[in-house]
């Protein structure tokens, strides 16, 4: 899948998607954007951030199809020109590091296992 502006698009308009999720449900927005509007432009015209006034832009990493943008070679998010059909996904900050918590797993199993033995 290549990332980047649409090509040989005659509208001047596109469809696209702003997801955003929280624990316990997701909002998934269908919206029309002008050609060359980024990743970044589409979620401030989208609404969410009146939805959900606890998005930070500033911390939050955006994504387009699970790939962060500003990532791996991709455009940062007020860079990428959306095309036709994108999704843009808002993550959110992580509550805890997952090797941190993969420490404190085998850290409880270690326990039990010992328990287990005596």
């Amino acid at each position: 899948m290549s990332m980047g502006k649409a090509v040989g698009n005659i509208d001047s308009s596109i469809n696209i998607e702003v997801a955003y999720a929280m624990p316990e449900s997701q909002v998934l927005l269908d919206i029309t954007v002008p050609l060359g509007t980024t990743a970044m432009q589409a979620v401030e015209q989208s609404g969410v951030l009146q939805q959900f006034p606890e998005i930070d832009l500033a911390t939050s990493k955006l994504g387009i199809f699970a790939r962060v943008l500003g990532t791996q070679g991709t455009p940062e998010p007020n860079m990428y020109e959306l095309r036709e059909g994108d999704r843009v996904e808002i993550y959110r900050p992580l509550i805890l590091d997952p090797k941190e918590i993969r420490r404190r797993r085998a850290e409880t199993a270690r326990k039990k296992k010992d328990a287990s033995e005596s």
